[in-house]
């Protein structure tokens, strides 16, 4: 099926059980539907987490992006370590392109235990866990080496486990590198352009404040719903990585990308702690090392596909700008010094002050 702005929307509602099929570990693209229909339906089908003495446990794991996004295919990959680490006893099975609903619903289901794993943006996470906020201050990191250094030692590790109290355990990092404004009518060289502009962010207060203090008038839509935002004018432009604006065909709408890469947002695979609290030692010690696999696999292919994907947006007629950053960080210096006293300000200090 081809992957376009939309497309899943139109496949019939309902999700099948799986535990017994031979569906699991696979990916598969059933319509989104609301938290309370994707309580019932699993319900119905009884297929949570579920093991089977002859087919193992499977566990679903849930997220926004569309299947050709690179971050996919990490997921796949951790789909397939599972399963030969434990040899079926222990596998996954994903759904993709928000079929279970948006980021902040399947939080919502993994705290309640509908479903097992999620892999989401740290920016909805924030309304859960207050300190996640602190990747969303714009230029925190100073650049991709201090980002992993960070994130791959122990106030990586701490940040991971923030969210225990909120029933979250988190996994692994995946790289979801800089994200940067892209628009539809006009070039942003500085952020005297943003002003009076409607930008798209995720549901993340930081976001928020992010855009208002370059000027801009933020708009909190869910992902899915984004493209037809962007064509039909609801909001003049948004602000990603480039591997979303190819891979969500935005670049079809927003013909002027600025890599002024004024945050380092992180994606984050988490399990429920009810799940993780069901598996064994050794189900735990697998699906651990396989999201280590996977994010190791995942910041490699990353590299590369950014790369591949600027090139193949400025074939695809976007204007690349290469944009000087230090307007954008004296923009928002007020706001980095207003969350110093707050959770999120003891973070960003310990991550500024990190070598």
């Amino acid at each position: 099926m081809k992957s376009s702005a939309g497309a899943h929307r139109r496949l019939a509602p309902g999700i099948a059980r799986v535990c017994n099929g031979p569906g699991a570990g696979v990916t598969t693209r059933p319509a989104p539907v609301s938290v309370l229909g994707v309580l019932a339906v699993l319900a119905l089908a009884g297929a949570v987490g579920c093991s089977d003495p002859e087919r193992g446990t499977v566990l679903r794991l849930a997220h926004s992006l569309e299947p050709s996004h690179p971050v996919h295919a990490a997921m796949e990959h951790l789909a397939v370590q599972v399963e030969e680490r434990s040899r079926g006893a222990l596998r996954i099975k994903i759904y993709a392109s928000s079929q279970l609903g948006s980021e902040r619903e399947t939080i919502e289901l993994l705290q309640l235990g509908a479903i097992d794993l999620v892999k989401t943006s740290t920016s909805p996470l924030e309304g859960f866990v207050p300190g996640m906020a602190v990747f969303g201050v714009p230029y925190v990191f100073r650049d991709a080496a201090h980002y992993w250094r960070v994130l791959d030692g122990p106030l990586g590790r701490q940040l991971l486990d923030l969210g225990l109290g909120q029933r979250l355990k988190g996994l692994c990092y995946y790289d979801a590198g800089s994200r940067s404004f892209y628009t539809k009518n006009k070039p942003i060289r500085t952020p005297a352009d943003l002003r009076g502009m409607k930008i798209r962010v995720q549901n993340s207060r930081t976001a928020i404040r992010l855009i208002e203090a370059m000027g801009g008038a933020a708009t909190p839509i869910p992902f899915g719903e984004l493209y037809t935002a962007l064509d039909q004018g609801v909001v003049d432009g948004a602000e990603n990585n480039p591997p979303s604006l190819l891979t969500s065909r935005h670049y079809e709408v927003c013909k002027f990308y600025t890599l002024d890469e004024h945050s380092r947002v992180p994606d984050m695979v988490l399990i429920g702690t009810a799940t993780w609290e069901r598996l064994t030692p050794q189900q735990r010690q697998w699906l651990q090392e396989a999201a280590d696999s996977s994010s190791r696999f995942q910041r490699e292919l990353w590299g590369h596909k950014t790369q591949e994907t600027l090139a193949q947006l400025a074939q695809a007629g976007v204007q690349i700008i290469e944009a000087d950053q230090r307007p954008f960080q004296a923009a928002v210096r007020d706001l980095q010094a207003a969350f110093r006293g707050t959770e999120t300000g003891r973070w960003m200090q310990a991550i500024l002050e990190h070598p």
